[in-house]
């Protein structure tokens, strides 16, 4: 029994179809779809062993080490989430959904042999000349959270404001370590945010992690709302990973329905690898409609994190996993003001080829240092890009009749 690559359907079904015998059909398809929960069921089988075989961070990850090493980089991450606190007096939170946000501020200390786009974990007791430890952390209510971010913001001009919306299958202590390891790398001034939704961490856990991921929008677009009310002259970079770039959407779309355009007009917002239905997408841009900035959404083709999600979903395809050589995508990001850029270049820190995202923060100093400056890069243009790691540049590789896709 043979699965065609084509239709991904068996060759019992074909042949059902072929002879034109109904019963044979009704047959034939029944046991295509075994076949397919089977194909299914051992993908799911072997994602969970390769989740079994790499390290993850619990809770004891966020235990204060008193002494950074020399020559460590402190980062001051700031923590709005819908996770329960797993006890009244603790920084540590559980899957369990919050009734409304918790705050937390951690400091966190970057190893001096840090590699760029990596997170140094432990395996066992962190080593602070080897990892990422916690060497402060505050428990917050609203108000000492905006209080602090503005005392971190230093009552200085203009700000820019990072939030960060982590993906599926990401616990706690993934989620506010990454963000540490992306505003070290990127090594510009700001006020990191890491909006942490109770996703479950497992590898089995898709659908609740989509039902917890909508849970929490209203807490993500109370947090944008205050932020630009409180900080009316920063600007606010709006990041969200894989599950979070739809939950990001779902934000857009709710401020734009409750008429809040204001602070639409505040974002700049990207989208890394998002686990968003390609229909579903279009009709959330159709609610939100063309932002003051485009919106920037970052692809790869062979993401086969999505490439399963997608079969999850009926073979429906996903956002993040768009094919850019594609006309109809490219006259797409046009009208809809977005900025498409395939960063299939870039190195993934797994055969799932779904974190590469996270290797841009040390290229964006360059990327934004020729952004307006005639370089040519098309940073913060619409159109569709192909990201060129070595030149740290996006270019357009389409030509119609002797131009460049891009906007006149």
């Amino acid at each position: 029994m043979m699965i065609s690559p084509a239709t991904g359907r068996c060759d019992l079904a074909r042949a059902g179809d072929v002879r034109g015998d109904p019963v044979g059909r009704i047959a034939a398809q029944a046991v295509c779809a075994l076949c397919s929960f089977v194909r299914c069921g051992l993908l799911g089988t072997l994602l969970i062993l390769l989740a079994a075989c790499a390290t993850r961070p619990g809770p004891d990850a966020l235990n204060i080490v008193s002494a950074p090493p020399r020559g460590a980089k402190l980062i001051k991450v700031y923590v709005a989430t819908t996770r329960e606190r797993m006890s009244s007096n603790s920084n540590a939170f559980s899957a369990g959904r919050a009734p409304g946000l918790n705050y937390a501020e951690f400091t966190i200390a970057i190893p001096p042999g840090h590699k760029p786009g990596e997170i140094e974990w432990s395996a066992g007791a962190s080593d602070p000349a080897r990892n990422f430890v916690v060497v402060a952390q505050e428990i917050l209510d609203a108000q000492q959270f905006y209080r602090q971010v503005a005392r971190q913001r230093g009552g200085k001009g203009p700000e820019r404001i990072g939030v960060f919306v982590h993906g599926f299958n990401t616990n706690f202590q993934e989620a506010l370590f990454r963000l540490a390891q992306m505003t070290a790398d990127a090594d510009i001034d700001g006020v990191p945010i890491l909006f942490a939704w109770p996703s479950e961490a497992t590898v089995t856990g898709y659908i609740a992690d989509k039902d917890a991921a909508t849970y929490s929008r209203d807490g993500l677009v109370q947090l944008l709302t205050t932020l630009a009310r409180a900080y009316p002259n920063d600007k606010i970079t709006l990041v969200g990973h894989s599950m979070g770039g739809w939950l990001t959407v779902e934000a857009l779309r709710q401020l734009k329905l409750t008429g809040r355009f204001g602070v639409l007009d505040r974002l700049d917002v990207v989208l890394a690898a998002p686990d968003i239905d390609v229909d579903v997408f279009r009709s959330q841009m159709m609610v939100i409609g063309p932002l003051r900035e485009p919106i920037t959404v970052l692809v790869a083709s062979d993401d086969r994190a999505l490439s399963v999600s997608g079969r999850l979903a009926g073979d429906r395809p996903r956002l993040g996993a768009l094919d850019i050589n594609d006309a109809r995508i490219q006259e797409a990001a046009l009208k809809a003001n977005l900025q498409i850029v395939d960063i299939s270049k870039l190195t993934a820190s797994d055969s799932f080829n779904h974190d590469r995202y996270v290797n841009l923060a040390q290229l964006y100093p360059s990327l934004a240092a020729t952004a307006g400056s005639g370089a040519g890069n098309g940073l913060r243009r619409a159109g569709a890009f192909i990201f060129n790691a070595v030149g740290t540049t996006l270019s357009s590789p389409f030509d119609l009749a002797g131009r460049a896709l891009a906007p006149d």
